[in-house]
């Protein structure tokens, strides 16, 4: 790190987050938590699920945070008779006879997949390799897709009818598994105040496409002691039963543990949380304000655990 320029551009994220935070406030009432993370998914590079029952406004909070951040949006509704050519586009004959790609919707630099559980795993399936390698392949040929590019999905718990489960591998290319929660009591109220008035408020652009890159890359230079290094990748291995660090739950409840993957998230996202906490370096406290969103949707319960009622964030409370 160049120090002192690094440390006043690491002081302009926490007030820049600050400012995203309170223009997305200006629609979104409460989920602070479910602000924090996407925001700290952003600037991780990451891309985030967020879970919740119909009516929550999950859709509202991944459309306010793309108009706040200043990028292209695209929404994908997806339903049971979706392809994947709906989503990353096609090849078509034009007027003089060639085929050209007409680019799909995941084209942006924010992807929202509503209801991404709705579609059968075929479709589901296409934006593996765009979460992951950041472009489309079609008839061959590759294409880039737009940088940043976050794909944001919704998705309904999935006891609810007409829903089919995420595959493994695509659940671990989401960084953040984010359960959007019934509002409070007061908040409530405020919703319902703000929702039957006519009034609307506009949400204003706090960051650039090129700003948002750039803090991406700062966070990359910040230094790591290594205790926190040793700290987030033995917490990823405690949930892998074969390991010489599972605990007894583990060994107990689980079919199976988060990647390595994981242990490589729980060190970015430690260093996005440290910096919008004013700090030049993460800590182990930065690692455990992370752990659960990272490892919810990477460890697989048993039927023991579902027999005593042993939920996830039970069994990673008791490894943090």
């Amino acid at each position: 790190m160049n120090f002192e320029s690094d440390v006043k551009a690491l002081d302009s994220l926490k007030e820049v987050t600050e400012k995203l935070e309170k223009e997305i406030g200006k629609v979104i009432v409460g989920q602070q938590e479910a602000v924090r993370l996407v925001v700290i998914s952003i600037f991780s590079n990451g891309h985030a699920l967020l879970v919740g029952v119909p009516g929550l406004a999950k859709t509202l909070l991944v459309n306010s945070i793309a108009k706040a951040l200043g990028l292209s949006f695209n929404r994908v509704q997806f339903t049971p008779d979706l392809m994947p050519s709906d989503i990353i586009g096609a090849e078509v004959l034009d007027e003089s006879r060639h085929f050209k790609f007409v680019k799909g919707p995941i084209f942006a630099n924010i992807v929202l997949a509503d209801e991404i559980n709705r579609t059968p795993p075929k479709t589901q399936a296409a934006l593996l390799e765009a979460m992951q390698e950041k472009r489309v392949t079609n008839a061959g040929q590759s294409h880039e897709l737009p940088k940043p590019f976050f794909v944001l999905a919704t998705q309904n718990p999935i006891e609810q009818e007409g829903t089919y489960p995420l595959p493994e591998a695509q659940l671990d290319r989401f960084m953040f598994n984010i359960w959007i929660d019934y509002p409070s009591y007061q908040e409530e109220i405020d919703v319902v105040k703000r929702t039957t008035i006519n009034i609307s408020s506009d949400i204003q652009s706090v960051l650039s496409a090129e700003q948002i890159l750039f803090y991406q890359q700062l966070i990359r230079k910040m230094p790591v002691a290594d205790n926190v290094f040793d700290y987030a990748v033995k917490l990823a291995r405690k949930t892998r039963k074969d390991s010489a660090e599972a605990t007894e739950d583990v060994k107990k409840y689980l079919y199976w543990g988060a990647g390595p993957r994981a242990s490589q998230y729980l060190i970015i996202g430690a260093k996005v949380n440290a910096a919008l906490r004013g700090k030049y370096s993460p800590d182990i406290e930065d690692v455990k304000a992370i752990a659960v969103p990272i490892l919810r949707h990477r460890i697989s319960r048993n039927y023991k655990a579902e027999a005593d009622g042993v939920s996830v964030e039970k069994i990673i409370d008791g490894l943090l």
